[in-house]
């Protein structure tokens, strides 16, 4: 996969995924653990986006209709991402346990 596709779609996305394009990357894990946390934050924010909006919806308060539907489908794939991330990394986790047993 190209990196520069991806920051071209990380615009759209909102997952807020910055790839490391200059060769340059950390051992401490440091940068990994600030990718995460970034990523569960963006995720809260867009949820409370999407949480406004739908509340709009809800009193008639909302003009436009596709922004609601818009936020609610980025919160749902952006949280589907982190989810995904998630478990590759307790699946890497486990098999990293299970060669050393």
């Amino acid at each position: 996969m190209d990196p520069l596709a991806i920051t071209s779609v990380q615009g759209t996305t909102g997952t807020g995924y910055v790839p490391n394009v200059g060769g340059v990357q950390s051992t401490d894990g440091s940068s990994f653990a600030a990718s995460l946390t970034g990523a569960v934050d963006n995720v809260q924010q867009l949820q409370n986006t999407s949480n406004e909006l739908a509340i709009k919806a809800v009193t008639g308060d909302l003009e436009d209709i596709h922004n609601a539907t818009l936020a609610s489908t980025r919160a749902a794939v952006t949280l589907e991402l982190v989810a995904a991330v998630r478990n590759k990394g307790i699946d890497a986790f486990s098999e990293i346990m299970r060669m050393q047993a």
